[in-house]
């Protein structure tokens, strides 16, 4: 018997209590729990996925959740509801949801020039000091921070066009604010200096005071807590080597946040039942701020464009990836580190979603046939998204 095949027979204790038998994909038809533990226990042995944990919605409430494989297999440690995991840019998400309510509370204005917020000009901080020529700083606000639209790389140690490693690091505006999508971590890291300097509080006491508190996520922090040391997950690589992670102790909204897949069901319930902001919050949360035509999301700075995502009018909100499908409109996140994969969507019209967390690198292989067989998915953008399944042919 194979060896996921195994843990699933062993780990059906992991179905929440009182959990129903047959979920409802997109379409009206159902899938049963046991054709859904057959479907991930058989592509995670295919594509040697470590470590996977799943939650659907159904109504906005959830309606299957359980964990398969292993939080660490060197020493044969599984996973389960309450196992910490690395979240990676599901951390953007929960920002901009922040970010939203200080909206609401009137503490940041969307469009105000983020520099007008600041003691000083933005390329007097050190981390910014490289923009010092290039006085386009002046232009971004918190909506495009959250749109992608900075024209700031996505990490800057990256290289923006490429992807591979860059010792230099240089901080640059490759096109001017607004003008289009490209994904950036840095504009979120501006976001958060400012909002830490109006509020004179850091993301992680504003997520709890604002997030993690009132919605009940217990087993969640932009930093790591001790503890979480009884029951954590270590990524995976490829080839099973273990990569741990760092245990943060300074919040980073783009990229620190740890969590459980039962507390992170709890914040997209949260959302889905459309609690925690005005519906014309919400609204503005969730509609089209940019037309994304890039061909890839990354590398992030890129020329190369396609009309193949205009058929579900492919778009960033704020936080959110969007997309318009027979089924109405549904908002994605994607997070993605060396040994950890991670993916959301919420079709919020149909009440449905869905939420996938993988510690292994080879997670994303598994996404496409995941989202089309488990939910009816078959509108997430996969090939711009880079969710080539293993055996595709590109």
């Amino acid at each position: 018997m194979q060896l996921n095949t195994l843990l699933g027979l062993m780990l059906t204790f992991n179905l929440a209590f009182g959990q129903t038998q047959q979920i409802t994909r997109l379409d009206g038809s159902k899938i049963s729990v046991v054709e859904i533990d057959n479907t991930v226990n058989r592509l995670m042995d295919r594509a040697n996925v470590q470590g996977l944990s799943l939650s659907i919605l159904n109504k906005n409430q959830q309606a299957y959740l359980k964990t398969y494989g292993f939080k660490n297999i060197d020493k044969n440690e599984y996973l389960d509801a309450s196992t910490v995991l690395y979240a990676a840019s599901f951390s953007k998400a929960v920002f901009g949801y922040l970010t939203m309510k200080l909206a609401q509370e009137k503490v940041v204005d969307l469009d105000k020039p983020l520099y007008n917020y600041l003691s000083k000009p933005i390329a007097a901080y050190e981390y910014f000091s490289d923009l010092k020529s290039d006085d386009r700083w002046k232009l971004i606000t918190a909506r495009m921070c959250l749109s992608h639209t900075t024209g700031l790389p996505n990490v800057r140690w990256l290289h923006p066009t490429t992807g591979v490693l860059d010792t230099l690091g240089v901080m640059k505006i490759y096109f001017t604010p607004g003008q289009k999508y490209a994904y950036s971590g840095e504009g979120i890291k501006l976001l958060q200096l400012v909002i830490e300097e109006i509020t004179k509080q850091s993301v992680e006491e504003l997520a709890i005071e604002k997030i993690f508190k009132p919605i009940g996520m217990t087993r969640t922090g932009y930093i790591w807590y001790d503890r979480f040391d009884d029951n954590y997950a270590t990524g995976h690589l490829a080839d099973n080597t273990l990569n741990p992670k760092k245990k943060r102790t300074t919040p980073v909204a783009g990229g620190s946040l740890v969590t459980t897949i039962t507390d992170y069901t709890r914040f997209i319930e949260y959302l889905m039942q459309q609690k925690g902001l005005d519906k014309r919050i919400l609204k503005e949360m969730i509609s089209p701020q940019i037309e994304i035509l890039s061909k890839t999301q990354f590398p992030s700075i890129t020329e190369e464009t396609t009309t193949e995502n205009k058929a579900i009018n492919l778009s960033y909100g704020l936080g959110w990836g969007l997309l318009k499908c027979p089924y109405g409109r549904a908002f994605f996140k994607e997070g993605h580190d060396d040994a950890w994969r991670n993916y959301n969507i919420n079709f919020i019209d149909k009440g449905i979603s869905i939420i996938i967390i993988t510690n292994s690198a080879n997670g994303e292989f598994i996404f496409k046939e995941l989202l089309e067989t488990l939910i009816g998915d078959t509108f997430t953008p996969w090939k711009w998204e880079g969710y080539f399944p293993i055996d595709y042919q590109k």
